[in-house]
């Protein structure tokens, strides 16, 4: 197992978005996006939840409303799924075996 990378995380993920999305997403809102799933995480017990949809949709509205707050941007729930799913993609890099 190899240890989470923020930045090859948001290297992938940026090779990883569908290319109109790659201009619409900054480095910078990448990493905003990972610390935002980090305090989501933080202020929850994420392992209490067994229903993975419903927590995934809680998520990506906490990202749009934090973005929104903190006036990073405006993103709509098709874009955040989409930057999940690529970061979902690149953690699962990190646990292939040998």
């Amino acid at each position: 197992m190899f240890e989470y990378d923020d930045e090859a995380a948001v290297k992938y993920m940026q090779n990883a978005l569908p290319q109109e999305l790659k201009s619409r997403f900054s480095d910078d809102d990448l990493y905003y996006i990972l610390d935002v799933i980090c305090e989501f995480y933080e202020k929850r017990d994420w392992l209490a939840d067994d229903d993975e949809e419903k927590e995934e949709q809680e998520l990506i509205r906490f990202i749009i409303q934090q973005a929104k707050k903190d006036e990073i941007g405006a993103f709509s729930e098709e874009e955040i799924c989409l930057v999940l799913a690529a970061e979902a993609t690149y953690s699962d890099t990190l646990t292939i075996s040998e």
